[in-house]
């Protein structure tokens, strides 16, 4: 019997116990681990990168920033009501958040009516999104701009000029007429 050059000598229930040698893909993971662990290390704890975490509540602060910077106006908003592709966006949010009180196109159902010609808040699309930013908790309205933000409300007060004037049956008018 000749000697095994790979056989430890260790011999369990007849079982001889070799020394093989790893395979080179599990050889490249573990020292590809340890060179990226390293490396993470570095960055994160020593050097502090900023964490993904961070670098997204930035990026919130900054649009937040931009948002508050440039305060809704009328003539911003009904530029932004003849934005075709941003109305047809909008249609989809309105049909979300809003339709199951103002009916799926405005007709109002437990809220107003938003294609009749009067308004209980005011016609100005400052006074739409005014409402659908701050709500009108008397009346069941929640804030939206906390769970749409800034963005979302203004093309929604835009929105809601698209339907004024179209007249669809559905709730009875309520506040005063106001063009």
């Amino acid at each position: 019997m000749t000697a095994d050059p790979l056989d430890t000598g260790h011999d369990y229930d007849g079982i001889h116990e070799h020394d093989n040698r790893l395979p080179n893909w599990w050889l490249i993971t573990l020292f590809g681990t340890i060179v990226f662990g390293y490396g993470y290390w570095m960055a994160f704890h020593v050097l502090e990168a900023p964490s993904a975490v961070a670098r997204w509540e930035a990026g919130e602060a900054e649009i937040a920033a931009k948002a508050v910077a440039t305060p809704a106006d009328d003539k911003v908003l009904l530029a932004l009501s003849h934005d075709l592709d941003l109305m047809a966006k909008t249609q989809l949010t309105f049909k979300q958040q809003c339709s199951a009180c103002h009916g799926e196109h405005g007709e109002g159902k437990i809220g107003p009516n938003l294609t009749d010609s009067t308004w209980i808040h005011g016609p100005r699309p400052t006074d739409v999104y005014t409402v659908i930013s701050g709500g009108v908790l008397q009346k069941g309205m929640p804030a939206w701009r906390p769970v749409l933000g800034e963005e979302r409300v203004r093309a929604l007060a835009a929105y809601v000029q698209t339907l004024k004037g179209k007249n669809l049956p559905g709730r009875a008018p309520e506040g005063d007429r106001k063009e």
